[in-house]
């Protein structure tokens, strides 16, 4: 089953790391998502940029807004994601602890509804 693990922290708390501190998780995320992929339980990982270049849209009856910036007000901004396979919900959760970024925010583990099954 697919599960993705969505990477939540304060952007403050990637600033205020050290250029090694921060160099260190991009390696130990990269080096995750490398050994997650040479198994075949990596599907796909990325980060996502600043929360600032985000747009946010709603349509309400036929009308579209357009917002810049994040969807919802929160102290923790989703910054990447890690789409995996699991064999269920605790397995999931296992690999969702190794993700690097976890150690200085939060995952969150949802299996994927697939709408049109492969």
């Amino acid at each position: 089953m697919k599960y993705l693990c969505l990477v939540y922290h304060e952007e403050g708390s990637l600033e205020a790391l050290t250029q090694a501190e921060y160099d260190a998780l991009v390696d130990d995320a990269l080096a995750y998502k490398a050994e997650l992929e040479s198994t075949g339980r990596g599907l796909s990982a990325n980060a996502l940029q600043s929360v600032k270049t985000a747009t946010s849209i709603r349509v309400r009856h036929g009308s579209v807004s357009i917002t810049d910036g994040p969807f919802v007000e929160t102290k923790e901004q989703l910054g990447g994601y890690y789409l995996i396979e699991a064999t269920d919900l605790n397995d999931a959760i296992r690999l969702a602890s190794k993700i690097p970024s976890a150690r200085i925010g939060g995952v969150e583990v949802r299996p994927v509804n697939e709408l049109r099954p492969e």
